[in-house]
């Protein structure tokens, strides 16, 4: 908006003069092209002052309306102060500016015109025309298109303003972006720093500083970045550097690089690298891999190492975790006080997860099947079917595949194929408590009896008893 005063009779005039014939013909867009500023009406008119021959400034108040020649772009503010030295157009107080581009209100504005140069000060509001995108902060700076100066809109914003972000108008729910300072190119590439949030009804995100390319369908957070999810089922990610990845204005991606740390109601994974995969806002799958830290999952009852790891979650409620490569999956419940934990080796792993949920109808999941294939191990413990008081027996096998099915939180059988071989130990047969106090009971009683006295009155008649 190339802002020209046409006359200096024009702030006289209450209304405006009919435009020319060539200026009705333009397009009504204003874009990269002067806007010369007509003068409609003003309160009154305050003064004009001759700095030097051919350079007068102006001054007017009471409230003034103007706008461009051949467009609908409109200017009203309280007053207005014109330095013609120098090509600034101050206005002051109510400040309201309606362009094909961008709407704006504040109580302050200074246009600099041989800059194309916009700042506006105090309770800033300005709405980009094109996204729907809104800004409300202290202060802005807006550079307009213009040709020989630049091709691509931009604007700065600092102390805080906050931004309630649209890709276009019809994205639906706005991303309410907070940061000390911002800058926005075009339409769709903004970066932001220091203490940067964004949050949506579906996602919340943090960081200090954060890069968004709408058109490249990217974005990263940098400086302790982390994103979470909302909802009963909710899921939280940290990294050194996280980066999203946008398709139809929404987030399907989400990578955590270097240091990865992801949780959520069913689990907590941590890896050098971690990318999430959410549909319809919600997780539905997980890869995890690294070297410096190897991918290590944990569940309420078991834990699951390897080179790499695929989870399945769809609707964020985990069904299958797939481990490849040196895979080892350890129960996290000992089976019996002070005993090794059940654990699970192979090449590859993979393990299946139900939902039986709980009293309340809320998912709860558990392990019920788990396959390991390639140079397979496993130690389990099998509790026997007929005496659940009985000590489990212990199991040690090996072979080509090994095939565990669980009921409960019980393994229920252990299948081994494929050059199979291993130790089965039983545990020692149980006392019968009821056996061993009867033999207690006789024998104290054979100890009673060996210990009584003779009857010595019996002996003494039968000695002296006559012969037949």
């Amino acid at each position: 908006m190339t802002m020209a005063i046409l006359a200096l009779a024009l702030l006289q005039q209450p209304t405006a003069p009919s435009a020319s014939a060539s200026d009705s013909a333009r397009p009504d867009t204003g874009a990269g092209r002067p806007c010369h500023v007509t003068i409609d009406t003003v309160g009154h008119f305050g003064r004009q002052v001759e700095v030097r021959p051919g350079e007068t400034n102006l001054f007017a108040g009471g409230g003034v309306r103007a706008h461009c020649q051949g467009t609908t772009t409109t200017l009203t503010a309280d007053s207005i102060a014109w330095y013609a030295g120098v090509g600034r157009l101050d206005m002051l107080g109510g400040v309201k500016i309606r362009d094909t581009t961008v709407w704006l209100d504040s109580q302050t504005a200074n246009y600099y015109l041989r800059q194309e140069r916009l700042e506006a000060h105090k309770n800033v509001v300005a709405t980009n025309r094109a996204t729907g995108t809104v800004l409300r902060g202290p202060n802005m700076t807006y550079y307009r298109v213009a040709k020989g100066i630049r091709d691509t809109a931009e604007m700065y914003a600092s102390s805080r303003p906050t931004i309630d972000y649209r890709s276009s108008p019809d994205s639906g729910e706005p991303a309410v972006i907070v940061a000390d300072r911002v800058r926005q190119k075009g339409n769709d590439r903004i970066w932001c720093g220091g203490n940067v949030t964004v949050d949506r009804s579906d996602l919340a995100a943090q960081s200090d500083s954060m890069h968004l390319d709408e058109a490249a369908g990217s974005a990263e957070l940098v400086g302790e970045p982390a994103i979470a999810g909302k909802g009963p089922r909710a899921f939280h990610l940290v990294g050194r550097l996280i980066t999203l990845g946008l398709k139809n204005h929404d987030v399907r991606v989400v990578r955590a690089l270097g240091d990865g740390v992801a949780t959520s109601a069913d689990w907590r994974l941590t890896a050098d690298t971690i990318h999430l995969l959410l549909e319809k806002h919600e997780l539905q799958r997980i890869f995890a891999w690294g070297d410096s830290i190897r991918p290590h999952a944990v569940s309420s009852l078991h834990t699951i190492d390897a080179d790499s790891l695929a989870l399945d979650t769809p609707d964020q409620v985990l069904t299958e975790v797939r481990a490849f490569r040196r895979a080892l999956s350890i129960s996290n419940r000992d089976t019996t006080a002070g005993a090794e934990r059940n654990w699970i080796s192979g090449d590859t792993i993979v393990a299946h997860w139900i939902n039986r949920g709980d009293s309340a109808g809320r998912p709860r999941v558990a392990l019920n099947h788990i396959v390991a294939r390639g140079s397979a191990r496993a130690f389990t413990h099998m509790h026997s079917e007929k005496d659940s008081t009985r000590a489990p027996s212990l199991n040690y096998s090996r072979g080509t595949v090994i095939d565990i099915v669980l009921h409960g939180d019980k393994i229920d059988r252990v299948l081994v194929t494929g050059h199979a071989d291993g130790v089965q130990l039983e545990p020692p047969e149980p006392v019968d408590s009821t056996k061993a106090h009867r033999d207690s009971t006789k024998a104290h009683a054979d100890s009673a009896k060996a210990r009584a006295p003779r009857d010595t009155t019996k002996a003494h008649h039968v000695a002296t008893a006559p012969a037949p």
